[in-house]
């Protein structure tokens, strides 16, 4: 039987374990902080927990054009009850992934694991776990290194948990910031400007760059900030932070330019470290790449026989889905089971703003460039006989496909349920469907979904189909 131990239980770690006890091995998962690792108990699940409370108040400011009367002056949010539901939901998916894993057999070690062997180039490795009770060495035919990563800290701006935070330390406050300044415009930036956005709460969003979301859809990340505009946040651009200090009222922010902003708060976002120091690399003779980062290739298999990585670790693509695959695929492959190489350009991901923008395979960036030639189309969700039902009149519909075979090759929807609406257009990508495909299936109407398989119609040509 295969010996297998998984280093970290986050989406890595638990579905590769899943993977190969279902294949028979022998598995065993060490994880020192719970089931699910950071994506479920501070990250991910926490993050979008929090966010669909801000959705919520989000829905109320249209409603008036829907006949419904409200008073958004006498909205209130009592943020111990959003901030304990956070927990309590984050706890509560450890607890059910933990009971899942362990019905397949799957043994679990609440602890720390590193490297012990003796030399590099043994056939077997030796995985060090140190709990309360002791350390104890397992032998393993195939380690999966998913450790991780953890919020990147500033030197001028380390957190202190009160004034100068990280997104894992925002659900300690017992009260609303007066005055968020978010520090960076990246993906995490932009979802916790956006939700306190909707919150009521006066957010300076500072970027580096000249916009927010800068590795985005340029086209959806001007929806995003016309949202702002609206709604009060202010965005500070090619504006890079040097320092952040503490004040007796709250915080200063010391821009490179020499301009300073005031806050009560300031929210640290600017990316994540990985987990790769002090596991015992230098014993197996695996060196580090840019960044601390662990390089692997497509089927996530290390520069060393028998040790496999997967995840944020990794730095292939930081998305729980992208780090969920890398393990399956790991324990496919070190099992003997067929597998394809992991293919990150039908990759689908998501940013949780409001509204949503969602995105899948070649980007308008690589169209716009000439590195992908594509014929486009770009649907405003306001001709959309569902959208104007519900009083929607910001987003949009794109869709991207090879000039003369109408294979799709990407799209991006913003919308407030973008994650969900770009499942058919990542079926597309991924399955080298046609825009002939999409034209001639039925979509419901009136439907947002209806725009995808208008846009199919419109990007339809004779010869496509010849």
């Amino acid at each position: 039987m295969t010996r297998i131990v998984i280093m970290g239980g986050g989406p890595a770690g638990y579905e590769a374990a899943l993977v190969a006890a279902q294949h028979g091995a022998d598995v065993t998962i060490v994880e020192r902080d719970g089931l699910g690792g950071a994506c479920v108990l501070y990250d991910c699940v926490p993050s979008k927990t929090f966010i669909a409370s801000s959705g919520a108040l989000a829905k109320m400011h249209d409603l008036g054009e829907l006949g419904i009367n409200t008073d958004m002056a006498d909205t209130s949010i009592d943020l111990p009850t959003v901030h304990g539901r956070v927990k309590g939901l984050a706890l509560a998916q450890s607890a059910d992934i933990r009971a899942r894993v362990q019905r397949e057999g799957v043994r679990v070690i609440a602890g720390e694991a590193r490297f012990c062997d003796e030399e590099p180039g043994l056939a077997t490795h030796k995985v060090a776990v140190t709990t309360k009770d002791g350390t104890e060495k397992l032998p393993a035919d195939v380690v999966l290194i998913a450790t991780g990563a953890t919020p990147r800290v500033l030197p001028g701006a380390v957190p202190d948990g009160e004034r100068i935070l990280d997104w894992r330390q925002l659900y300690e406050l017992q009260e609303l910031p007066e005055h968020l300044a978010v520090i960076g415009s990246g993906v995490t930036g932009a979802e916790f400007a956006s939700a306190y956005t909707e919150m009521g709460v006066k957010v300076t969003v500072v970027s580096s760059r000249d916009r927010v979301l800068p590795h985005e859809d340029a086209d959806a990340a001007a929806v995003l900030e016309e949202v702002f505009s609206q709604r009060g946040t202010t965005v500070a651009k090619q504006a890079r932070a040097d320092r952040v200090e503490r004040t007796e009222k709250g915080v200063e922010i010391h821009l490179a330019d020499g301009r300073v902003i005031e806050a009560s708060h300031a929210l640290m976002t600017v990316g994540s470290v990985p987990n790769t120091k002090d596991i015992g690399l230098d014993k197996v003779g695996i060196e580090l790449g840019p960044g601390g980062f662990i390089t692997v290739d497509r089927v996530s298999r290390t520069s060393v026989p028998g040790i496999y990585a997967a995840g944020d670790c990794t730095g292939v693509l930081m998305l729980a889905s992208v780090a969920s695959m890398q393990g399956r695929i790991a324990m496919w492959h070190a099992l003997g089971e067929g597998v394809a190489p992991i293919k990150l350009k039908t990759v689908a991901a998501n940013v949780f703003t409001h509204p949503e923008i969602a995105t899948v395979g070649i980007s308008q960036q690589a169209i716009d460039s000439g590195e992908v030639p594509a014929r486009t189309i770009m649907l405003p969700l306001a001709t959309n006989a569902r959208a104007k039902m519900e009083g929607l009149r910001r987003g949009f519909v794109k869709l991207f496909c090879r000039p003369a075979t109408g294979v799709v090759v990407g799209g991006v929807v913003v919308a407030p349920q973008a994650s969900e609406l770009i499942l058919p257009i990542a079926l597309a990508v991924q399955n080298q469907l046609t825009v002939d495909h999409l034209a001639l299936t039925f979509s419901v109407y009136p439907s947002l979904s209806g725009s995808i398989t208008e846009a199919g119609r419109q990007l339809m040509r004779h010869d496509d189909l010849d």
